[in-house]
C-alpha cells in the first residue's frame, strides 16, 4: 500500500537511516556497500567522459605534425606534414672539390730533389736542428714537427743517385719518386702560398 501522508514517509526514512546503527553487522555491511559504489564510480567515470576531453577530435592534427596554410582567400590550400627539426645537419649545396689530374710541374720535381738532398745530408757531428734547418725551405710548416722527431742515425741513405720521376700528378700536388743509395723516397709535394713544399714522405715500394 503506498504511503500517502508526510508522517508516514518520515517514519520510513527514520527506519532506513537508523538501520545501519542497529548493530555492528549492519554498520559494516553499509560501509562495504558504500566503498564498492565509490570504487565502481571511479572506474566507470573515465570511460563515460573520456571522449569529451580535449585530447583528440576530428579536426585536430596528429602529434608531431604542423599545418601550414598557403595562398589567400577561400581557395587557399593546407599542407600537413612532420615538423622540421632544427638539429638536422646542413645539406651540402656544392660537391666537394676533387683533385684535377695535370702534367707534373717541373718546379715541384725540383723541390722534391732538393728536399731529398737535404734528407740524406746527415754527416757525423750534425745536430738534429741543423738537419731540420736544411729541410725547412722545402717542407710545409705543418710537416716540420713530424720531421723533428727523426733520429739521424736511422736514416739509411747518404746521397741522391738520380733525378726524381713523377707518379700521380694533379694541379695542386705531385707524387715524386727520388732514388737514393738507400731506399727510394716517395714524396708528396703540395702547392702552398710560399710555393711547392713537401708535405709527406715514405719509402717507395
Amino acid at each position: 500500500m503506498p504511503i500517502r501522508t508526510h508522517r508516514g514517509r518520515a517514519a520510513v526514512y527514520r527506519r532506513l537511516w537508523g538501520w545501519p546503527l542497529r548493530s555492528p553487522r549492519h554498520l559494516v555491511g553499509t560501509l562495504v556497500v558504500f566503498v564498492a559504489l565509490v570504487v565502481a564510480t571511479g572506474i566507470a567515470a573515465p570511460h563515460l567522459f573520456g571522449d569529451q576531453d580535449g585530447n583528440g577530435g576530428a579536426g585536430a592534427a596528429p602529434a608531431g605534425e604542423s599545418t601550414t596554410a598557403s595562398g589567400d582567400g577561400p581557395g587557399r590550400s593546407t599542407r600537413t606534414g612532420p615538423e622540421e627539426s632544427s638539429t638536422l645537419p646542413t645539406r651540402l649545396t656544392e660537391p666537394r672539390e676533387t683533385p684535377t689530374p695535370a702534367a707534373p710541374d717541373p718546379a715541384a720535381l725540383q723541390v722534391a730533389r732538393q728536399w731529398a738532398a737535404a734528407w740524406v745530408n746527415h754527416p757525423d757531428g750534425m745536430t738534429n736542428q741543423q738537419w731540420l734547418d736544411g729541410l725547412r725551405p722545402y717542407t710545409t710548416e705543418e710537416y716540420l714537427p713530424v720531421m723533428a722527431t727523426v733520429e739521424l742515425a736511422n736514416i739509411p741513405a747518404s746521397e741522391v743517385t738520380g733525378e726524381p720521376s713523377a707518379g700521380k700528378s694533379y694541379t695542386s700536388s705531385v707524387e715524386a719518386i727520388v732514388p737514393t743509395n738507400g731506399p727510394k723516397l716517395k714524396l708528396t709535394v703540395v702547392e702552398t702560398d710560399a710555393g711547392w713544399r713537401v708535405g709527406h714522405y715514405e719509402r717507395a715500394d
